[in-house]
């Protein structure tokens, strides 16, 4: 009966790594293949790497390159619409989870979807006469692979490598993802940050991150946020496998202007959803001790949540982001406090600055000047500090 154990006879642990080392293979090929380099053109990759990649995910995916990109693009073009193929805001998150895969596979069926959104994929002789017509084929030789190697342990490890896409990314990222976790950046959808270290489902946790800035190699942003798949493509790039074409701007901070340009106002458009953030985090004290004082006065109106920390995203957000419901809370807040509508109404003015506008750039500047000068002046400190940090923005 030795048979049984395939060909590797492995100790209990040992086919547990084997599974989840074979498991996280299929996780950077999503990742870094799949959905960086195909999907949002951020890097280049060698032929070689490029192939393995989609040979593995033929192998333990059945995925279809085109069908994939396609999908995901179309995603972010009308990211929690009723046409996005999978948002849990409009399916629910029920749905989303449980159903992820079903939802992908009834979008691959949509030749539209396929025709507007899967330009640019593999179109190879091995593309056009295996990978696509056989894609079945792929997981069924996997499954005769992990039957002669592992022998009766084959067959769950085959098994979790045939789920695991289904439920990390279908699932977890595209559910989740746009349910639950923290946000660095208040996009226009509700895309979240699963969690700080994107090792799991390689950097794919990260998931605010990219809607932010989907085009980036990169999906880590703040230090203590780890990407893992970003640790791969480093690798691939220093052994010159790999070639990164774009990643998330950073805020750099030089020498404060006394007169602003061109090259400022490109800066802050660049960097706009981190100076929404660094508005909010600057005015957080001078925002928290207002409604302290409201408080104390009994102006504040009675709101079932906590005031500080609602004010501190809608000053992330451009006004147009921030749902019906709570502007009305918003407005009955502002009309108790000059300094807090002063704060929150200097903010959206940011807004015109890095929306598109019918003003040539050198109006852009002229109302940038105005802006700093009005907040210099506004007798709020905080306002007036994050003014000077917005003139020295490289």
């Amino acid at each position: 009966m030795e048979w049984l154990n395939g060909l590797i006879d492995l100790p209990w642990w040992a086919y547990i790594l084997v599974m989840l080392t074979l498991t996280h293979i299929t996780i950077a090929s999503v990742t870094i293949f799949l959905h960086r380099h195909q999907a949002h053109r951020a890097l280049d990759l060698h032929p070689i790497v490029s192939h393995f990649f989609r040979f593995w995910l033929w192998l333990t995916t059945a995925q279809v390159t085109k069908e994939w990109a396609a999908i995901h693009r179309k995603h972010h073009a009308k990211c929690e619409t009723a046409e996005d193929p999978h948002s849990p805001q409009v399916l629910g998150i029920k749905k989303v989870f449980w159903e992820g895969w079903e939802l992908y596979r009834a979008e691959a069926a949509n030749l539209e979807t396929m025709q507007k959104y899967g330009h640019g994929t593999p179109d190879d002789w091995l593309e056009r006469n295996l990978y696509t017509p056989y894609a079945s084929w792929g997981p069924t030789l996997m499954a005769a692979i992990a039957l002669l190697l592992f022998g009766v342990n084959g067959i769950w490890i085959w098994a979790m490598q045939m789920l695991w896409i289904p439920v990390t990314a279908a699932g977890i990222i595209n559910g989740f993802g746009h349910y639950w976790g923290y946000r660095n950046f208040e996009t226009e959808d509700s895309s979240t940050n699963l969690m700080p270290w994107g090792i799991l489902i390689g950097g794919e946790e990260l998931h605010n991150n990219h809607h932010t800035f989907g085009t980036s190699a990169k999906m880590s942003y703040k230090w203590f946020e780890f990407d893992i798949g970003w640790f791969y493509i480093r690798i691939l790039e220093t052994l010159g496998l790999a070639k990164v074409r774009k990643v998330a701007p950073k805020l750099k901070i030089a020498e404060t202007r006394p007169v602003l340009d061109e090259h400022l106002l490109q800066a802050i458009i660049a960097n706009r959803y981190a100076i929404a953030a660094n508005y909010a985090r600057t005015l957080k004290a001078t925002v928290a001790n207002e409604i302290e004082q409201l408080s104390a006065s009994a102006c504040l109106p009675s709101m079932n949540f906590d005031v500080t920390k609602r004010m501190k995203v809608w000053l992330k957000q451009d006004a147009k982001d921030t749902p019906a419901s709570e502007k009305i809370h918003l407005e009955l807040i502002l009309a108790q406090s000059k300094v807090l509508a002063q704060i929150y109404q200097m903010r959206q003015e940011l807004t015109r600055i890095w929306e598109r506008s019918s003003l040539n750039r050198q109006e852009l500047v002229l109302q940038l000047q105005d802006w700093c000068a009005r907040a210099e002046a506004s007798g709020i400190q905080s306002l007036r500090e994050f003014s000077l940090r917005l003139r020295a923005v490289a």
